[in-house]
């Protein structure tokens, strides 16, 4: 995983940097952020179903393989100088699907090989290494090569990433899932994860808020501020890069404070709390003026969404049925970014008539908004009962 995220932080460096090379439009880098995620929304519910039915490190090798396939196929045509925005929308799809059966086979395999009382810091090692990879080494070296190199052999090194994550999966001893009982069924699988997750508040509340909150979110901070940096700011990839290494830094500082202290007492208010905050980032990233200050803003807004993910992936893993992880995982993957591809497609047009700067102060404000109001759902905050405060 720390090699291969490694090589996504390159990716999604180079991906922003050659489609505003092949148009300086935010509306083509929002077609391309619609086709990665539009599969990843339409597969996972298949891919949780996979999950509990496959040895989970084989669905995770699979995956790994389609992802390379599609970065490398990219990275050959970005070098011979054939590439065109048509093959980055086509092969962000193949990307996509691949991280559809990949997320929850990682979530669900890790109560497998480790000790329920180890859950918290195996989540905080997980965040911790993730931003290590992905938002600081990856874009930072992704940054350098499409300066020095071009994008092309960023491409080319992500494919290699995900060959060596494959290879490493492999070494793992094979962990077979416990056999099932009674009749089982596609439509039956389904219907037993959403059951689970409909009666119980504290899930199904939380994904509705994910939903809303990464529909203003998650296209205009991968389209827009990218296009500030280039555009408005006179920075390159590699000060692009840099905001994304800050953000990094945030997140490893925050996943190492939460694996020391422990799980929050009030662990759900405390995940509300830290996303909605988090989120107004979004308007320091729209205001800011020059790159050190989008900086700073990156490394709060990474830090405190990492504390939330490490208690809230602790949550699921500790209140869920190791039968039931996989979908319910995809179905947390399912409904949260169910809104995202329209969040890619009305980035481009909305900014158009608002501005960049307007959107994303706009987007900050509405996510912070709608987290902190679904806190208040009756029943949301059940999981807290009989704890103390931390």
């Amino acid at each position: 995983m720390s090699v291969s995220l490694v090589g996504d932080g390159v990716y999604f460096v180079a991906l922003a940097w050659q489609v505003y090379d092949l148009s300086g439009s935010p509306t083509a880098l929002s077609v391309v952020g619609v086709a990665w995620t539009l599969p990843l929304g339409l597969f996972v519910l298949l891919g949780g179903v996979v999950t509990d039915r496959v040895e989970r490190r084989r669905v995770m090798i699979a995956a790994d393989l389609v992802r390379a396939f599609a970065v490398a196929v990219i990275g050959v045509l970005s070098v011979t100088g054939a590439v065109e925005l048509w093959h980055l929308v086509v092969m962000a799809a193949v990307f996509g699907t691949g991280e559809a059966f990949f997320g929850p086979a990682f979530s669900s395999i890790v109560p497998q090989i480790v000790p329920r009382e180890l859950l918290l810091q195996a989540n905080a090692l997980d965040q911790f290494v993730r931003p290590l990879g992905f938002m600081l080494l990856g874009p930072a070296l992704g940054g350098w090569i499409v300066a020095t190199l071009g994008a092309g052999e960023a491409f080319l090194l992500d494919g290699v990433t995900f060959l060596a994550s494959a290879l490493a999966l492999a070494l793992l001893h094979p962990r077979p899932l416990a056999p099932r009982e009674g009749p089982s069924s596609l439509l039956r699988d389904l219907r037993e994860g959403f059951t689970f997750v409909r009666t119980r508040p504290w899930l199904w509340a939380t994904l509705v808020a994910a939903a809303i909150f990464l529909l203003a979110y998650w296209g205009p901070i991968d389209v827009l501020v990218p296009y500030r940096v280039r555009n408005e700011l006179g920075g390159g990839a590699d000060d692009y890069g840099l905001i994304l290494a800050f953000g990094g830094l945030g997140s490893l500082t925050a996943a190492a404070l939460v694996g020391r202290r422990g799980l929050p007492g009030r662990e759900v208010t405390f995940a509300y709390f830290v996303w909605a905050f988090g989120s107004l980032a979004l308007v320091g990233l729209g205001v800011g003026t020059a790159v050190w200050q989008l900086m700073g803003f990156m490394f709060v807004e990474s830090a405190l969404f990492t504390a939330g993910m490490v208690v809230w992936g602790t949550l699921m893993q500790m209140h869920v049925p190791g039968a039931l992880l996989g979908r319910v995982t995809s179905l947390d993957w399912f409904v949260s970014t169910s809104l995202v591809p329209i969040s890619f497609a009305l980035t481009g047009p909305v900014s158009g008539v608002l501005g960049v700067q307007t959107t994303l102060v706009l987007a900050g404000v509405v996510a912070c908004s709608v987290t902190l109001a679904f806190l208040y759902v009756p029943g949301v905050r059940d999981p807290e009962r009989g704890r103390s405060a931390w």
